[in-house]
């Protein structure tokens, strides 16, 4: 495969890319229709990708990836498949010799498919997948340089990656800051029982702890009521955290 006809995406270009497209969704249609200028015989490109058990195509250009995906996620097996359970590339000349992946190689001839190509996503991770390719004609990718595909599956594989530590990131904030709302909560509770009852704070937690045992609610919750109830509102959030949601 030859490389004297395309240049592998500039790291400008992407980051202009990234910049300009505002969900993750976007960002990878934004990278399938650069495969498919990249790959001038193919119909469709489509991008996979496989979480918690489940695998489907995010988005396509072009008319004919989601037909050929759909039809081996449907079979459980196909070269889309292969390269994200792999990690590996899956180049497949001419549909119509291929062996592998029982009745999807008779599939894609039927509907109009002889040749493809496969590049795997965030392999290995929690959310894998693939760049897949398909062309019309058999060998329809012998003249395609793969170093700008390659380089877009990467780019691909980043944004994904980006996007998990992302989610990650508001998640642990998120805890953080329901165990600090929790914390504060304890503590206020537990002084109000000290002052009431005139004993130590370990005396005070116990007493919580078991009257929340013996109504079986949790001690956060416990701890919000009485101080709801002796106040008559409920309490505060520890200063500098972001306001509770949803109550």
């Amino acid at each position: 495969m030859t490389s004297e006809n395309h240049e592998p995406p500039r790291v400008s270009s992407l980051v202009d890319l990234l910049l300009e497209t505002e969900t993750l969704d976007g960002f990878l249609h934004a990278l399938a229709e650069a495969a498919m200028t990249r790959a001038p015989k193919a119909t469709g490109c489509g991008v996979t990708l496989q979480q918690a058990g489940c695998v489907w195509t995010v988005t396509s250009a072009g008319t004919s990836a989601p037909d050929l995906d759909e039809e081996q996620y449907g079979l459980g097996d196909g070269p889309c498949l292969q390269a994200l359970r792999t990690g590996a590339e899956v180049h497949v000349p001419d549909l119509s010799d291929e062996q592998r992946w029982g009745s999807y190689p008779a599939h894609a001839v039927a509907i109009g498919a002889r040749s493809s190509l496969s590049f795997p996503i965030a392999a290995h991770s929690d959310t894998a997948g693939a760049l897949n390719l398909y062309a019309p004609s058999p060998h329809g990718f012998e003249d395609v340089d793969l170093a700008p595909l390659r380089a877009l599956a990467e780019q691909a594989t980043g944004a994904i990656i980006l996007a998990q530590r992302m989610h990650q990131a508001c998640q642990f904030t998120v805890e953080v800051q329901q165990a600090l709302r929790s914390r504060a909560v304890i503590d206020q509770a537990t002084g109000i029982i000290m002052a009431q009852q005139r004993c130590s704070s370990s005396e005070a937690f116990a007493i919580l702890r078991r009257a929340a045992q013996h109504r079986n609610i949790k001690l956060r919750d416990l701890c919000t009521d009485l101080i709801t109830c002796l106040t008559g509102q409920p309490p505060p959030d520890p200063p500098g955290l972001h306001p509770a949601r949803g109550g």
